[in-house]
């Protein structure tokens, strides 16, 4: 495996009874890397992101994560071992407050995290965990709000910043920028880029002149397949994609 190469899928495919919805993927994302997949309603997208984290059980094919085969390990281990995605739909936990829900999610990081007998000090380094990505996703001083009264701008931040509190080395985004007001946009990007600068981004997104301003590669399915991969300005120019998903838009 190349070096460079963090997260790889061979050959995945993906069959629910007689439907194929994944077929023959191949791909490779490189260490730092804001990698993008996109395509039409219907393409596999989200379960290709589903076979990679775990969520569900691959047909046919293989996952390689750091050099390891993790095909058909539990989501669970997958985050573990510092693969975290975020969802289409925000998953905090709306009675918890701001600080409780990155919290929860350090915490989760250490040895036997949920020990009720743990050590103050684990919990007051989680703590300060939570704290840390607060500031750095500019949501600090909502810390002691409860997730129910946020904006649905903001609790999409923090979904990123439950993400990014697991320590990652991949993160895989699943529309972050859905349902969203344009005036969030700049914000969802700049934290995108900002996470960049020290993991490796998977993104999932419609907006494609965003997609294309901040990725370095694009892999573009259509109807379970690859139908093409590069660079934003090879993606744009391809055929195949302007037939399958820029000209369906």
């Amino acid at each position: 495996m190349d070096s460079q190469v963090v997260l790889e899928a061979r050959g995945l495919k993906k069959w629910f009874g007689a439907l194929q919805v994944i077929n023959g993927v191949d791909l490779k994302v490189e260490r730092g890397a804001i990698h993008s997949i996109i395509g039409p309603n219907g393409a596999g997208k989200t379960t290709l992101f589903n076979l990679l984290t775990g969520f569900l059980k691959v047909t046919h094919g293989e996952i390689i994560y750091r050099g390891k085969d993790i095909t058909g390990l539990p989501p669970f281990r997958i985050a573990k071992m510092g693969l975290a995605r975020s969802f289409q739909i925000t998953s905090v936990f709306p009675e918890l407050s701001v600080h409780e829900n990155v919290r929860v999610a350090a915490q989760a990081t250490q040895k036997n995290p949920y020990n009720f007998l743990l050590n103050y000090r684990s919990l007051k380094q989680a703590a300060a965990k939570a704290d840390a990505v607060l500031a750095s996703i500019g949501l600090y001083e909502q810390r002691n709000q409860l997730c129910k009264n946020l904006s649905y701008g903001d609790r999409r931040v923090l979904d990123i910043g439950i993400s990014q509190a697991t320590d990652p080395e991949v993160v895989l985004l699943d529309e972050p920028l859905a349902g969203l007001q344009a005036a969030d946009h700049e914000r969802i990007v700049g934290l995108i880029q900002d996470m960049a600068g020290s993991m490796t981004v998977v993104l999932i997104d419609h907006n494609i002149d965003i997609v294309t301003s901040i990725s370095h590669v694009i892999t573009v399915l259509n109807q379970g397949e690859v139908i093409a991969e590069g660079s934003p300005e090879e993606v744009k120019g391809n055929q195949k994609v302007q037939e399958a998903y820029l000209g369906g838009v």
